[in-house]
């Protein structure tokens, strides 16, 4: 084994729109500026000369198109498919990218708009700098290595639907050196990077999750980088108040977490990886035409974005050209020497009940196997059938509303889907979402 890492500055400049709190005009979410620099982070591990390259990147999500360009050119770099891993931190303090989300949807960014041609400045670049690490970094120094790997908990996330799982595994792996010291940090935690809140001066901040690394990184000497857990339904706390003082302390707290853990070596891991990429269809319940029609025309009297959505539906219906289905990518990174740690990183933004489907397949749960979303690209909330079926607290990551349930609504309204997703109805033999990715995923895992 031997380890390669770098890093590049990815914050693009002031007056670009950010990402998250859709409830605002583009106009409110404009950065003024930048209270700490946004990062694209790159770790290679070369087992016998064959890289293996995860990239994260403190945007709120990856977008289809941008995925697929970035794997294209990446690919040309001599890297397969399956060994290429990138995924978004999803701080709310980050650029939109084009397609992020739904810019005219989400955040009322017309097609012709000077915020439009920001947007599509920012995609540019964001994808020439991921490109532009990871052929830096395959050109890196590669430092001989061993692997280990341990879980640390951390309790600041709470679950916003109501629910009863709260995310508390903080699963660490280190490379360090033939001589012990650490060279590198794999880290993750599953909550909403949203410990900012949105303030009235918009600045670009990579949330928690950047001061974590930065803490890691002052503690140990090591590189750093983070991945976020399955978080679609876990918040901070919402007994603590958002804004600066919360990031530092969160971020701080899981950072000093990690560098513990840190500082004494945990199971042995080792070589060969093994990886694999695949995807999914993911079926969305689709009512009538005249249904969806009668639904989407009484939402034209909401709130603008349900306005917007709504819109944008019904042209969809008109032109009879709408998604049934959403394409979802799988990956799998499984470290096989000894006892093996898989990997499992999924697209979209994962809730909870799918870290403890998975982790419940194995004995040792976190020990075993590390849970991962927002991998690759997020077309949506992945919500599980206890979502579908109750709507949770908010009728949010569930994507249907109480009023219009046979609609796209709470995130599919802003992620652009015209429907929500198709759950498994208690006693049935149906294949819902959550049949369909655990099946695949766990075929995967074996």
């Amino acid at each position: 084994m031997a380890v390669s890492v770098n890093k590049v500055d990815i914050t693009p400049p002031a007056g670009t729109p950010m990402a998250g709190y859709y409830e605002f005009l583009p106009t409110d979410r404009l950065s003024t500026g930048v209270s700490a620099p946004l990062y694209a982070r790159c770790t290679i591990l070369w087992d016998n000369g064959f890289p293996n390259v995860i990239v994260t990147a403190d945007t709120l999500v990856i977008p289809r198109a941008v995925n697929q360009d970035i794997r294209a050119r990446v690919s040309a770099l001599g890297i397969a498919g399956s060994d290429f891993v990138l995924t978004a931190t999803h701080t709310h303090s980050g650029p939109v990218l084009n397609g992020d989300l739904n810019p005219l949807i989400a955040y009322g960014i017309a097609d012709s708009s000077p915020q439009a041609w920001a947007v599509q400045d920012a995609r540019e670049a964001f994808e020439d700098a991921v490109v532009q690490l990871v052929s830096d970094t395959l050109g890196a120094v590669r430092t001989p290595c061993t692997l280990d790997y341990k879980v640390g908990t951390a309790t600041f996330a709470a679950n916003r639907e109501g629910l009863t799982y709260n995310e508390r595994d903080v699963p660490i792996l280190v490379a360090r050196s033939l001589a012990g010291a650490p060279l590198a940090v794999l880290y993750g935690y599953g909550c909403h990077p949203v410990s900012l809140g949105s303030p009235a001066n918009p600045t670009f901040n990579p949330d928690y999750p950047g001061v974590a690394t930065a803490t890691i990184e002052s503690s140990t000497g090591a590189f750093a980088q983070f991945l976020l857990g399955p978080a679609g339904d876990q918040d901070p706390s919402q007994n603590l108040t958002r804004g600066t003082a919360l990031c530092q302390s969160l971020g701080q707290s899981l950072g000093q977490t990690v560098a513990n853990a840190v500082a004494t070596p945990g199971r042995s891991i080792a070589g060969p990886i093994l990886t694999d990429y695949q995807e999914v269809s993911l079926p969305l319940s689709i009512p009538t035409a005249s249904t969806m029609t009668a639904d989407f025309t009484s939402r034209l009297n909401d709130v603008a974005w349900d306005k917007r959505h709504a819109t944008a539906m019904l042209a969809q219906i008109q032109a009879a050209d709408y998604a049934t289905a959403i394409p979802l990518p799988l990956q799998v990174w499984k470290l096989s020497g000894g006892t093996p740690l898989r990997l499992a990183l999924t697209g979209g933004e994962l809730v909870s009940d799918y870290g403890e489907i998975f982790r419940s397949l194995y004995p040792n749960r976190s020990n075993d196997i590390w849970i991962a979303g927002y991998a690759n690209e997020v077309p949506a909330y992945i919500p599980s059938d206890t979502l579908l079926n109750s709507g949770g607290a908010q009728h949010y990551a569930c994507g249907w509303t109480a009023d219009f349930p046979a609609i796209g609504g709470g995130a599919m309204e802003f992620y652009g889907w015209i429907g929500h997703f198709q759950g498994r109805p208690p006693g049935t033999s149906t294949n819902g979402v959550q049949q369909i990715l655990t099946a695949a995923l766990t075929g995967m895992l074996a």
